[in-house]
């Protein structure tokens, strides 16, 4: 590809996928004792490439790097400005602003690629890089649709790679504790769960630059061609980037994208959950002037509540468990016996189980478990982790899944696409419940505000159709993919 507005003919790209996937398979790590004790081989090191380099990527490269243990042997980034302190790190590392070129002039030089891009792009970037054999590691959410994500879980099957998904806390104590007293009985049988949030801290619920028909200059270092992406073209505003573009439908997936990955992981973990049957939400209204509703379709909005029902695979003394989701300052009703500013003790937010002997809080990741009523479990001795624990916690994420790299496909991590890809179809069947109650027909009804039923094996809402429209979107042309 010799420039980021030129498409490559699809039968050439297919051909050099597979000349560079059978090129990467020949790759083989050479053990460290070949060159005695003490000393770190260059083929024992993974070569990594970066595609995205400010914000969490910084995190992401850091702890991959490790000082130096690892390699960044290429990096990938739309805005310069974003990428200066790792192209000043790494000199020798080729830099490109188009993740494709990269991965065509660079494959045979890596082994394992991260993705820290806008959630809009991950699965195009992820899945490029899959089909060249790459291991991957890919930012929370996995994907911006529901359909992206059963492609990568698939994917990462079918190619055998090491995969995983950017939720720290799933390689945290805390989550490990908090499964294990869920799973030991400690509180009974599980019927439901309150999980909440105080994102957005960002704007949400806002006219948009583009429905006020306002546009800036773009950035001499920006290439806005190749940050849009997969996104329907719109003039550029700095309102977008970076970060702030988490609350704009095209790019991102609101406060669920965010912080759901990360809440939602532990229960869905501990439960041991499959798909939902069923979803149904109510959002936050905004105003323009006295009975004007504002309809900013552009962004989400600024508060949502998500009720999702789960067979329960125990069976036993409830057939269902419900999973309710609060965010932009909403909060459960707390059980009697709770100690309310225990529970609502962490600024991000917590989780809440409600069983048959009892009430579990924990905070984000997992941490810091506490019981009600308190003096019922005031003898209460915690039990032990059953999934091993991670060396450095949450921030042993990235290296864990180096070395899974190092070892081959089949090694354990934390948050692999196997586990991490149903929980994000979960998330994302939030944003699909909202997307769905926000829809209008021409006359400014609302026609989807009803409680949705899933066909989780299907990918498919089975009796609001229109609500289809939002389990896989249309790419803006440009060969992405």
């Amino acid at each position: 590809m010799k420039n980021s507005k030129k498409q490559q003919n699809p039968s050439s790209r297919r051909n050099f996928i597979k000349s560079a996937s059978l090129a990467s398979a020949g790759f083989m790590i050479v053990p460290r004792h070949v060159l005695g004790k003490g000393f770190i081989a260059p083929s024992d090191k993974l070569n990594i490439a970066a595609v995205g380099c400010g914000g969490k990527a910084d995190v992401n490269i850091r702890l991959a790097y490790n000082n130096g243990t690892d390699n960044f042997v290429a990096l990938c980034d739309v805005d310069d400005r974003m990428s200066k302190k790792y192209r000043a790190q790494f000199p020798n590392a080729p830099y490109y602003k188009d993740y494709r070129q990269m991965l065509e002039k660079e494959a045979k030089n890596i082994d394992a690629v991260i993705v820290s891009t806008p959630d809009h792009m991950h699965y195009p970037v992820a899945m490029t890089a899959m089909q060249l054999g790459k291991h991957v590691y890919v930012e929370k959410p996995l994907t911006h649709d529901i359909w992206e994500a059963r492609q990568l879980t698939e994917a990462a099957k079918k190619y055998k790679l090491v995969t995983q998904m950017g939720n720290q806390g799933s390689s945290g104590k805390g989550t490990r504790i908090t499964e294990a007293i869920i799973q030991d009985g400690l509180i009974g049988d599980v019927q439901s769960v309150e999980v909440w949030t105080n994102r957005p801290v960002w704007p949400q619920g806002v006219q948009s630059p583009k429905d006020r028909g306002e546009k800036q200059p773009i950035p001499s270092e920006v290439d806005w061609n190749l940050w849009l992406g997969t996104a329907p073209m719109r003039d550029y505003h700095e309102a977008y980037m970076p970060f702030r573009w988490r609350g704009y439908w095209d790019f991102g997936t609101g406060a669920l994208g965010d912080m759901g990955c990360h809440f939602i992981d532990v229960p869905f973990r501990a439960l041991k959950l499959s798909y939902p049957t069923s979803v149904e939400c109510s959002v936050g209204q905004v105003y323009a002037d006295f009975f004007k509703e504002a309809f900013y379709d552009d962004v989400c909005p600024p508060s949502a509540s998500i009720h999702l029902k789960f067979p329960n695979p125990k069976g036993k003394q409830f057939k269902e468990i419900s999973l309710s989701w609060y965010d932009g300052g909403i909060r459960p009703q707390l059980p009697d016996g709770c100690d309310y500013d225990k529970v609502f003790a962490n600024i991000d937010g917590g989780i809440l189980f409600i069983g048959s002997k009892g009430i579990l809080a924990t905070e984000l990741f997992g941490n810091n478990p506490k019981f009600f009523p308190e003096s019922k479990f005031l003898n209460v001795k915690l039990p032990a982790p059953k999934r091993p624990l991670v060396e450095g916690d949450t921030e042993g994420h990235q290296q864990q899944w180096v070395k899974a790299c190092k070892a081959g496909y089949g090694t354990y991590t934390s948050s692999s696409f196997d586990q991490a890809g149903p929980l994000t179809e979960t998330v994302l069947m939030g944003n699909l419940a909202v997307r769905s109650f926000l829809l209008r027909d021409a006359k400014n009804k609302f026609i989807g505000r009803k409680k949705l039923l899933w066909d989780g094996a299907n990918m498919k809402i089975t009796n609001f159709d229109p609500a289809n429209a939002f389990v896989r979107r249309e790419y803006r042309a440009g060969g992405w993919i």
